[in-house]
C-alpha cells in the first residue's frame, strides 16, 4: 500500500501497532490514525461500502476524497451522495487533528462541533468556553489551553476552499 496523506498533516505510512495503522508525525512518532468507525455522520451501510472498496481508516478516507472530483467518484462507488462525502470528510478532518483521540472526539460532540467546518466557524475564545461547558457536562477536567490553541490553528491550517 502507498503512503497517503491528509493535506496539512503528517505523512500517512502504513505501520502496524497493536493491530491499528499509525502515521509517523514530522518528528518521527507513530500515531493512531482513526479507523473510519470513529465518524459519528455515517450510515453503516456506506460504512460497510467504504470497507469493501479498502478506505478503512480517516487518512485513507481524506487521501480518496480530496478534490471535488475524486468525492464525486467516491460518491458513486458507495451510493451515497457528494454531500455525504464532504461531511465524511469534515469530521475525518477533525479526527486527525493533532492530539485528538475518542475522549476529545467525544468532547467536541458533546460542545456541538461535529467537524471542521463547525470548528472554524468560532473564535479561540468560543471554543475554549464551549469545550469547558462540554467537559462540565460530561463530568470531565477541560483540556489544557495550549492544547486548545493547537487544534483552532490547526484547524485553520487545513481550512479547504
Amino acid at each position: 500500500m502507498p503512503p497517503t496523506r491528509a493535506p496539512g498533516t503528517a505523512r500517512w505510512t502504513p505501520l502496524r501497532d497493536n493491530a491499528r495503522l499509525t502515521r509517523r508525525t514530522p518528528g518521527g512518532l507513530a500515531q493512531p490514525v482513526p479507523p473510519i468507525t470513529e465518524l459519528t455522520r455515517i450510515e453503516p451501510v456506506h460504512l460497510a461500502r467504504l470497507e469493501k472498496q479498502g478506505i478503512f481508516t480517516t487518512g485513507i478516507l481524506l487521501e480518496v476524497s480530496e478534490t471535488p472530483t475524486r468525492r464525486t467518484y467516491l460518491a458513486d462507488h458507495v451510493k451515497a451522495t457528494p454531500n455525504d462525502v464532504s461531511t465524511w470528510r469534515d469530521e475525518a478532518l477533525l479526527l486527525n487533528l493533532a492530539g485528538f483521540g475518542p475522549n476529545e472526539h467525544q468532547l467536541f460532540i458533546q460542545s456541538g462541533i461535529e467537524g471542521l467546518r463547525d470548528l472554524l466557524e468560532i473564535d479561540l475564545e468560543t471554543l475554549r468556553a464551549r469545550l469547558a461547558r462540554g467537559a462540565t457536562e460530561l463530568n470531565w477536567e477541560p483540556p489544557a489551553d495550549l492544547m486548545v490553541d493547537t487544534w483552532w490553528e490547526q484547524a485553520r491550517t487545513l481550512e479547504e476552499e
